[in-house]
């Protein structure tokens, strides 16, 4: 297809194998053909579903790259970019030209990398919505098509995020989007391209399938096999994380307060805080993540996966050197009674929440101060080189943040500061209070207690963005060149769409492209 020849072109032999144009139908039918097919044997349909959830973690889709294997592939480059995850500026660490900035010129691979990811995944989510019939009564069907709804909703709530300021801080009926592909349009997008929607047409497609998926998962009432699948409680969350950006305070708070009633999970105890996890579909707090599998590409690469490059505790590239390691002021922020403290290695990069074999495997792979052993190795093997971990891609935790602050936000900031409070209270950290009696200041009381939490997950990014903070790295143990003072708004903080996108997409062009932004420059550090 015309559309980048990244997105559409390089990864279809394999991100659609099994699917129904190449195996279940062939590939002479018409859609109508293929609808009526499904309706007839909806069990048709499942390998395709799957070709979605597998996207998620394809081994070198974009390019042959050791930093290429999926949407972990896009976690990593925001936490690169951002202000608590700290790395050095070494050729193991793979990540090293988002910590730079080096990539915001739009030729790196890493803006491909972002960007091919999540639109071959819609490309994938689209074959399924263009096969099954939009007012189908089959309860499987309409289950497999809230799967790819709300995974492309994921998708392009993604891309609006990283390539448009906040949706707060532009008018939304003007500023420029994200090409919007659907089954409605991607024919005629593969022959003539497509351009930029705006911030609004954006926002309008992800609620639009947010909400279908919800009503259809509601309506089917199939239950998922496992949590790389969505349901009802899923995509609630995943509204609830739109409506937070769009500042629908009302609509934030019911979405999180449906997941924390309905959804089945519960946050990590106290007991089970203090000590490496992360690593497990089935662990509780966990609403949907990233199935791996032993055989998966990724796993069988050996270090082209997530735990390579996150994973302290196993074989991979970060125990050679690229160590991941926490913000240091921000570390030193966390109260000594805050069980999540032990997730992060001290001044003499020991941790209190390891096993003596932990410590001792840290110790001999000679890890840094503050390193993060937030992540258990698979099956909690020690130095184990494969590296089949499952993702996070929503835990339960993060409702209970968004329904503070919405809750706060949309009026009632004493409310807000008391699930705040209890909260913390009751999951991390029995000794914390909050005192905030104003909706700003429960917002920025919540703000720190989420950059700890889901410090190395991919979100925290988000949350400086959407709340107008500074990237400020001073004092956090950066690098003397990476140490920077990027402001709040500052065109380096957006991607632009890749190159190879304005080459091969003939609706935009390099004036459609987000501004050119001047590299930052290093400031002084503080002691």
């Amino acid at each position: 297809m015309r559309i980048s020849k990244y997105i559409l072109l390089s990864a279809v032999p394999f991100l659609l194998a099994g699917c129904l144009d190449t195996e279940l139908l062939g590939n002479t039918l018409t859609s109508k053909e293929k609808s009526e097919a499904v309706e007839d044997n909806p069990d048709r349909l499942e390998a395709s579903v799957n070709a979605v959830t597998s996207a998620f973690s394809q081994y070198q889709a974009i390019r042959s790259a050791h930093s290429d294997f999926g949407y972990p592939t896009i976690m990593l480059h925001l936490e690169s970019r951002g202000v608590d995850m700290v790395s050095d500026n070494i050729g193991y660490n793979w990540f090293n030209f988002s910590l730079t900035y080096d990539n915001i010129d739009y030729t790196y691979g890493n803006d491909r990398e972002i960007w091919g990811t999540l639109y071959n995944q819609i490309k994938a989510a689209n074959a399924v919505c263009a096969t099954v019939d939009s007012a189908t009564t089959d309860s499987k069907l309409q289950y497999y098509l809230a799967q790819a709804l709300a995974i492309r909703a994921f998708d392009y709530f993604n891309l609006i995020q990283i390539y448009q300021k906040t949706y707060s801080q532009v008018d939304p009926t003007k500023a420029a989007g994200v090409p919007i592909i659907t089954e409605k349009n991607a024919d005629e997008a593969s022959k003539s391209g497509c351009a930029r929607g705006t911030v609004a047409q954006s926002y309008d497609q992800i609620l639009s399938d947010l909400n279908r998926a919800i009503a259809l998962l509601d309506a089917s009432g199939v239950k998922r096999a496992d949590k790389r699948y969505v349901d009802s409680s899923v995509a609630h969350a995943i509204r609830a994380r739109v409506n937070l950006v769009m500042n629908r305070w009302n609509d934030a708070a019911a979405d999180a307060q449906y997941v924390i009633q309905n959804s089945g999970c519960t946050p990590k105890s106290l007991n089970e805080t203090g000590v490496p996890s992360f690593n497990s579909l089935s662990e509780s707090d966990w609403l949907w993540g990233i199935k791996i599998e032993e055989t998966d590409r990724v796993v069988t690469s050996g270090i082209v996966n997530w735990p390579s490059h996150m994973g302290s505790l196993c074989y991979g590239y970060a125990t050679v050197g690229a160590w991941r390691r926490i913000n240091k002021k921000l570390y030193n922020s966390i109260p000594a009674t805050d069980k999540r403290k032990t997730w992060f290695c001290d001044e003499n990069a020991k941790s209190a929440g390891l096993t003596e074999a932990q410590q001792a495997y840290l110790d001999g792979q000679g890890a840094v101060p503050y390193t993060q052993v937030k992540f258990a190795p698979y099956k909690g093997t020690v130095g184990n080189s494969t590296n089949a971990n499952d993702i996070p891609l929503i835990r339960i935790e993060e409702m209970y943040y968004i329904l503070a602050e919405a809750q706060a936000m949309g009026g009632n900031p004493s409310q807000g500061n008391q699930t705040l409070v209890n909260f913390v209270r009751t999951y991390r950290d029995p000794s914390f209070n909050s005192t905030a009696s104003t909706a700003a200041a429960v917002q920025e009381a919540v703000f720190p207690q989420r950059r700890v939490e889901f410090c190395g997950e991919g979100i925290t990014w988000f949350d400086y963005i959407r709340l107008n903070k500074d990237f400020d790295r001073r004092g956090g143990g950066f690098e003397t060149n990476t140490c920077f003072d990027i402001h709040a708004g500052d065109n380096a903080l957006i991607w632009r769409i890749p190159y190879n996108e304005i080459q091969y997409n003939a609706k935009i062009s390099e004036s459609d492209n987000n501004p050119v932004p001047t590299p930052p420059t290093p400031v002084q550090d503080e002691e």
